[in-house]
C-alpha cells in the first residue's frame, strides 16, 4: 500500500465524495466523520463497514426494496 500524506488522503475523499451520488453513503461518511471521536475500534468497524458498503454498490451488488421484503419475510418466516 502506497504510505499517503494526510493532506493526499483529504483530496482523495474530497473527489471520492463529490463524485459520490448515493445519499445513503454520503450520510454514512457525514456520521462517520461526525463521530471521530468514537472508541477506535468502532470507528475501525464503521468505516470498514462503510467502504464494503461502496464496494458493494459499485459491483452491483445490491437489492431493490421488493428483494429486501421477501427475504426478511423469508427470516421472519412469514
Amino acid at each position: 500500500m502506497i504510505d499517503m500524506k494526510a493532506d493526499d488522503i483529504k483530496d482523495e475523499l474530497r473527489e471520492l465524495i463529490e463524485k459520490e451520488t448515493d445519499r445513503s453513503i454520503l450520510e454514512a461518511i457525514k456520521i462517520l466523520l461526525k463521530k471521530s471521536s468514537l472508541h477506535p475500534v468502532l470507528k475501525q468497524k464503521l468505516a470498514s463497514r462503510a467502504l464494503k458498503a461502496n464496494e458493494d454498490i459499485a459491483a452491483g451488488r445490491v437489492m431493490d426494496r421488493k428483494e429486501l421484503e421477501l427475504k426478511l419475510d423469508g427470516r421472519s418466516g412469514t
